[in-house]
């Protein structure tokens, strides 16, 4: 830059040594543009030593920083202070802060890393499959029941142990059963006999399933077909070997009819109709069922707080009801009447939650009192039952001796190993 005649040079850098120069260098210019120099004779060797040491400064300047540059960082331009002389040797600088979009949202976050690409497994152990262990007895008999189960092929099948033991210790044969979605055989060690199931399906609306008893050669072979409307299907089963004509049995949505063939004492066969029809009837629903040239009439009328159930059977023209009353949801009252009998029985109900129920009750047919106390779910399974573990007590009182009153209980415990 040139001032007055004279040459100047603005350094910029960072380095402090580099700033003392320059702060000497402007405050020599002023000293001399302070005075009213004019070129003379005296003052040439004067003002040509001061341009000598102006550029030895500049000279010796630029060398400093190209020595410097290697050990100083440059200022960032993203920082507002001169005076910053960035991070460390050997760091990053920092991320600049996330700029805005125009619409003032944030960036979109960046995408997450690329997961780590792990090499395949070439073995692995398989995992020991869970074993589950249930006992039951029966104080009645004084027997144990065990069944010892556990999956396998990663609960792809099932294998299950069952067998007894008295209150000597003595064990029963044993029965082993292997158990599959579609594939299933059942062996009993007593008798040595095994039992073969299975079942396929072709397509959407085919069905085949099968049974033979290997020790006997017999089984069945059944073919089931869904029709284009959902609730109707047309099933074809006969016995293995074939004998005589197929059973065949029509399903829609409101009951079901089968035809088959059947054998008398003539040795004569005819052709047996069974079926059930049922159909809502005055806000209840009305039941046909007809099997063996019997027919039995039921109809069930039910609703939140009763139940009442009467059942005509013809041609014996054997008439029954059954009456139930729901008083609150944890007590409920059963009553059946047979008329062509006069036997009668009475059950009284109430459940303390879930897992505690109370039941007593009494049939004039055996003429037997009886109580019992359900700990658990009395139709559920033992596993969910608190401690997985279903208790049962009941008292009976013949009507007749009451001294034989006798109390039996039952448990049934699980395992899971």
């Amino acid at each position: 830059m040139k001032v007055n005649g004279h040459l100047h040079f603005r350094l910029k850098t960072t380095s402090q040594q580099t700033h003392l120069i320059n702060t000497d260098a402007a405050e020599e210019d002023r000293r001399i543009q302070s005075r009213e120099f004019r070129p003379s004779s005296r003052t040439r060797p004067l003002s040509l030593a001061l341009s000598l040491s102006l550029r030895f400064r500049g000279a010796w300047t630029q060398r400093s920083e190209s020595v410097m540059a290697d050990s100083i960082t440059p200022i960032l331009p993203n920082n507002p202070n001169p005076n910053y002389q960035g991070p460390a040797t050997g760091t990053l600088p920092p991320a600049p802060p996330p700029s805005l979009s125009l619409d003032g949202s944030p960036p979109p976050p960046p995408p997450p890393p690329a997961p780590a690409s792990r090499s395949p497994v070439v073995f692995s152990f398989p995992k020991r499959p869970s074993i589950r262990l249930t006992s039951e007895f029966d104080s009645d008999s004084s027997v144990f029941f065990h069944k010892v189960s556990c999956k396998l092929l990663d609960s792809f099948a099932k294998l299950k142990l069952s067998f007894s033991n008295n209150h000597k210790g003595e064990l029963s044969p044993p029965q082993l059963t292997f158990v599959s979605k579609n594939f299933s055989v059942h062996h009993n060690f007593e008798d040595e006999s095994t039992l073969l199931n299975g079942s396929v399906d072709v397509g959407r609306r085919l069905h085949l399933r099968a049974t033979h008893h290997l020790q006997a050669q017999e089984g069945e072979a059944a073919v089931v077909a869904k029709l284009a409307d959902p609730g109707y299907a047309l099933e074809l089963s006969s016995p293995v070997p074939y004998v005589g004509m197929p059973k065949a049995t029509l399903k829609f949505p409101l009951g079901e009819v089968s035809v088959e063939e059947k054998e008398e004492e003539e040795a004569k066969r005819i052709l047996s109709i069974n079926g059930i029809v049922k159909s809502q009837l005055l806000n209840g629903l009305c039941t046909a069922h007809y099997a063996d040239e019997d027919l039995k009439l039921r109809y069930s009328y039910k609703d939140e707080e009763m139940s009442f159930i009467p059942t005509l059977s013809l041609p014996s023209n054997a008439l029954s009801f059954a009456f139930k009353r729901q008083f609150s949801p944890s007590d409920k009252l059963s009553y059946w009447y047979n008329f062509d009998s006069n036997y009668w029985s009475a059950v009284y109900k109430h459940t303390y939650g879930k897992d505690l129920k109370l039941k007593a009750g009494y049939d004039s047919e055996v003429r037997l009192g009886w109580a019992s106390l359900w700990v658990g779910d009395e139709g559920g399974k033992a596993k969910t039952a608190p401690l997985k573990m279903k208790v049962q007590f009941m008292l009976q009182v013949p009507q007749d001796d009451i001294r034989s009153s006798a109390l039996m209980f039952r448990v049934k415990k699980r395992w899971d190993i």
